[in-house]
């Protein structure tokens, strides 16, 4: 999907671009698929738990199908749809015995191509689901699982995917898009291709109001708050921050700080590491 650029009429258009959508094939949502999406506004029982967040658009919870466990049932790529909630596009597929769900949209899938969700294996184009065992190694998924039959978690954001390495034993060996090796149960569900609309990660917001749409409120840097507000507060004009290193806003390290547990049962998993940027 192309980013479209405007001619620069105001300063917000000039740094800005917007998606092409000409990949869309239909604009309204399927009625049965959808559920209002409630608000907290980074809110948890009144407080607020998460800075910067509130307002924006009104959306609808689109409802993606992670677990593909309509098994050996071709389906029909109905339409190519947008979702607010995420980057990438979602496919509506209506099965042969009439059921319709969306899933997310692997990157070249049209309308009118058939795909299937299998144990025992399918063919290899985008869209098709199966275990990581009936894959051959060093094909492309996403929306893979880490438990068998709990639902995609890997690999579902816009233009990502997975390379699957080796099959050895109980595990397949998949290298995520952090550059990360890990062993994954060789019987979880992967969906063979690259999610859909890579571009948007190249898309520039341009100006506060698109992001207010978004439901994100401006930041501000604590640089220029008051000793009251931020441990980087005070002074006259522009300054250094004054101390050794970057802090929050509640005076613990800023940058470099490791913030995975230590003790994850999923460490013994891991390969190799993901490489530091």
């Amino acid at each position: 999907m192309p980013i479209k650029k405007y001619r620069p009429l105001t300063g917000a258009r000039r740094h800005s671009s917007v998606q092409d959508f000409s990949d869309i094939t239909r604009t309204r949502p399927e009625k049965s698929l959808i559920m209002p999406r409630k608000k907290f506004s980074g809110r948890t029982k009144g407080k607020i738990t998460v800075r910067h967040q509130g307002g924006g658009s009104k959306q609808f919870v689109r409802v993606i199908d992670y677990r593909r466990d309509k098994y050996d049932i071709p389906a029909t790529v109905s339409s190519i749809e947008y979702d607010p909630s995420r980057g990438a596009r979602i496919s509506l597929l209506v099965y042969k015995d009439g059921e319709k769900r969306y899933i997310i949209a692997p990157d070249g899938l049209k309308v009118g191509d058939m795909v299937m969700s299998s144990k025992t294996g399918a063919e290899i184009n985008p869209g098709n689901a199966m275990p990581l065992e009936k894959l051959p190694v060093g094909v492309m998924v996403h929306n893979v699982e880490l438990t068998p039959g709990k639902g995609a978690q890997l690999a579902r954001g816009a233009g990502t995917s997975i390379q699957l390495m080796a099959l050895e034993g109980e595990y397949a060996a998949l290298k995520v898009p952090s550059g990360e090796l890990r062993n994954v149960p060789k019987g979880c569900l992967a969906t063979i291709g690259t999610v859909s609309n890579p571009d948007w990660r190249l898309v520039r917001w341009g100006k506060a109001g698109r992001m207010r749409w978004r439901g994100i409120k401006p930041t501000v840097r604590g640089k220029v708050m008051n000793p009251v507000d931020h441990p980087h507060g005070g002074g006259e004009g522009k300054h250094p921050i004054g101390m050794k290193f970057a802090k929050t806003k509640w005076g613990k390290h800023a940058l470099g700080v490791k913030t995975r547990r230590k003790k994850l049962a999923s460490d013994a998993l891991i390969i190799q590491r993901r490489r530091k940027k």
